[in-house]
């Protein structure tokens, strides 16, 4: 098998990507940004304020702040929420990114007592809200803060009916708690919803939203909600270290990717519905969730990772398509995953086409 190193060559040697938007060299991501883009000071001014007004005014809010990275915007939303109401506990999905991906600062760094509520392979439902039992509160109280994650990625960007949405914003609230969004992929659910997002953050005290993931920019983040509540992150992204001396080219690049990929989400979502029923009945492969709620899926491959690895690498050689690098174990053996995000890459394949090559993965 090819090294590390080998198979990153391989990649920018002229592929045909199937995921997201391909791969994408510096000069990609350069050529996006506009000459004449006006400098920040310290994340004051310039186009990081054009970019905290917009993604305030998209998502229906007072305010915004400009974050170099999602797991500090979501650490300091979540303890502005548990200070203000003098808790200190926050529950959240089992699979959720602050608690499977970020060491657990929020307890190391911020004394928060994390609540996982409901089941890793499902979606957290209003029922398993009511039946959790609390601790590390007084009694009769409940968290500080609700975070809901927009789509749930770990389980193929799965999201919950609208009325259940409603209902578990409404049990917090009758708890006192906050309710905040992970909404690092919430620019892909307007059409599962069939509302705004303006609409869609209305529900919540503060959002998360990520620039680099779906929409192909930098890295970035933005927290949004009512202005004394930004107005505390701002502080609070200072005492993190992320008031950095220019953050303009992660601006730039956030509002580009935001104004030319925003529109084509109603896109995506089509494209992922056709390769999902392109995909549906093929032998051993499971789409999830069928239909996409998203334009993003999980495919549950029943091979061997060493054959799948093998069949993908004979892609990339012989036909110059590039699918996926990493295939993840399941629960269950010889199943293993791969995600696939439509972007821009996606757009250009025929729903028949992707069922050849997912078809070349599961028997070459």
């Amino acid at each position: 098998m090819p090294t590390p190193t080998e198979v990153q060559a391989l990649r920018r040697s002229g592929m045909r990507f199937l995921h997201s938007h391909g791969y994408r060299r510096a000069t990609d991501y350069l050529a996006e940004i506009p000459t004449d883009t006006e400098t920040d000071y310290y994340a004051q001014g310039g186009v990081v304020d054009e970019l905290e007004h917009e993604v305030a005014s998209i998502l229906g809010k007072s305010s915004a702040a400009l974050m170099p990275s999602g797991v500090m915007a979501q650490q300091i939303a979540l303890r502005i929420h548990a200070d203000r109401r003098g808790r200190r506990s926050v529950c959240f999905h089992p699979m959720s990114h602050i608690d499977q991906k970020e060491l657990r600062a929020y307890e190391r760094l911020h004394a928060l007592e994390g609540h996982p509520v409901g089941e890793p392979q499902r979606l957290l439902t209003l029922a398993d809200l009511k039946a959790h039992r609390w601790t590390g509160e007084p009694v009769g109280e409940g968290p500080a803060a609700l975070l809901l994650e927009l789509p749930q990625r770990d389980i193929g960007g799965q999201l919950p009916t609208w009325e259940d949405l409603v209902g578990q914003v409404e049990w917090a609230r009758s708890k006192g708690a906050a309710v905040h969004m992970d909404g690092a992929r919430l620019w892909g659910c307007q059409s599962f919803y069939g509302r705004s997002l303006a609409e869609i953050s209305g529900l919540f005290d503060t959002v998360y939203v990520s620039f680099h993931k779906q929409l192909g920019a930098l890295a970035g983040a933005a927290l949004a909600g009512a202005a004394d509540v930004v107005a505390e992150a701002k502080e609070w992204r200072r005492r993190h270290g992320g008031r950095l001396y220019g953050l303009w080219p992660n601006a730039a690049s956030g509002l580009a990717g935001l104004r030319k990929r925003l529109p084509q989400f109603a896109a995506y979502q089509q494209q992922a519905l056709a390769i999902a029923d392109a995909l549906h009945d093929l032998p051993d492969l499971v789409v999830m969730p069928e239909p996409p709620h998203t334009p993003m899926m999980h495919l549950l491959l029943r091979r061997d990772a060493d054959a799948l690895r093998a069949a993908a690498l004979k892609l990339a050689r012989e036909d110059r398509v590039w699918t996926f690098s990493q295939f993840s174990g399941t629960d269950v053996p010889g199943v293993h995953r791969v995600e696939l995000e439509v972007g821009d890459a996606t757009l250009e394949w025929a729903p028949a086409e992707v069922r050849r090559v997912i078809e070349s993965l599961l028997t070459e």
